[in-house]
């Protein structure tokens, strides 16, 4: 998920606040949580029982990977896909903003 913050921040925000993301990730203060075998396997599913949505992979994983980590709480600016999806574990996530 890291390459779709990195556009984001490059596209919305510019270079300089990509680059400072980056930095801040490799150095460690932004740490990284990574995609579990299962979390593979759930976003599948996920996609697939979405796909006349279409729910994407990057989509799906978030999903996946929140539902892993009993997370409730989702920062997104694709308030269209988050809504809709209804995770494992809640009702439904908080979306922020």
């Amino acid at each position: 998920m890291l390459v779709e913050v990195c556009y984001l921040l490059n596209y919305r925000v510019g270079p300089h606040a990509e680059q400072r993301f980056v930095a801040a990730v490799a150095s460690g203060v932004l740490p990284v949580e990574e995609l579990a075998p299962g979390d593979y396997a759930r976003a599948a599913s996920l996609m697939a029982a979405y796909s006349d949505t279409p729910l994407g992979f990057v989509d799906a994983s978030i999903v996946a990977m929140a539902e892993r980590m009993g997370v409730t709480r989702i920062l997104t600016t694709d308030r269209k896909h988050f809504s809709l999806v209804r995770p494992s574990h809640i009702p439904a996530f908080e979306l922020v903003p």
